[in-house]
């Protein structure tokens, strides 16, 4: 993938929710986020402190984002348990970002747009509409920060940040099916720019996720 995109030294890493592009060509790497620490929880395990946006989910998967080897963000999916890939769209997840550096909120809407395009086009009112939305529920963040997604197919989707204080607040919902379709479609759908991350995310729940 190539870009005419120029980057500032302040956000080199400009990659909230969603893939940086960069000129030349691409040098991601995405790992699973147990190979920098403990095990991870296996999928049969609820996972603690997001019990109350999904209750009773679990854990799908999980990797981290990387930039030049640096981390840039921690993902990981919850589901209902026995959910499968081929619920995909049909069955409320959540997805949560866990930032290791600092990115604005501007920045996490523009980024995020620019990927939901790799879907297939967007009507101009559409991405209007949701821009305008993201820079209004996007904050910026910090290392630590963690910033969760639910998306509820036919429905929308609703933000909550969690502080590195362990402090959750809403951030706020779009109630427009489309937008959460293509929003989580940046990790999870089959035309993300990231195969090798959408694969971690999934797990054990797929066995035909993009290699």
């Amino acid at each position: 993938m190539s870009c005419s995109t120029r980057w500032s030294s302040r956000d080199w890493a400009v990659w909230a929710l969603g893939v940086a592009c960069l000129s030349g060509p691409p040098t991601w790497a995405s790992t699973p986020a147990a190979a920098e620490g403990p095990a991870s929880t296996s999928p049969a395990t609820a996972a603690p402190a997001l019990g109350e946006l999904l209750p009773g989910a679990v854990r799908v998967g999980e990797g981290t984002l990387r930039f030049l080897g640096l981390a840039v963000y921690d993902a990981r999916l919850l589901a209902p348990p026995g959910w499968h890939a081929e619920a995909l769209g049909r069955t409320p997840l959540v997805l949560e970002l866990t930032y290791r550096r600092a990115f604005r909120g501007a920045d996490i809407a523009r980024r995020s747009l620019e990927e939901m395009r790799r879907a297939g086009p967007i009507p101009a009112t559409d991405e209007a509409t949701w821009r305008a939305a993201m820079q209004r529920i996007f904050p910026d963040v910090g290392p630590g920060d963690r910033i969760a997604g639910v998306w509820l197919p036919g429905s929308g989707a609703r933000f909550t940040l969690t502080g590195a204080d362990g402090q959750r607040r809403a951030l706020g919902d779009v109630a427009d099916a489309r937008f959460a379709e293509r929003f989580f479609g940046i990790w999870l759908a089959p035309t993300t720019s990231e195969p090798g991350l959408r694969q971690a995310l999934l797990g054990s729940a797929t066995t035909t996720a993009s290699p």
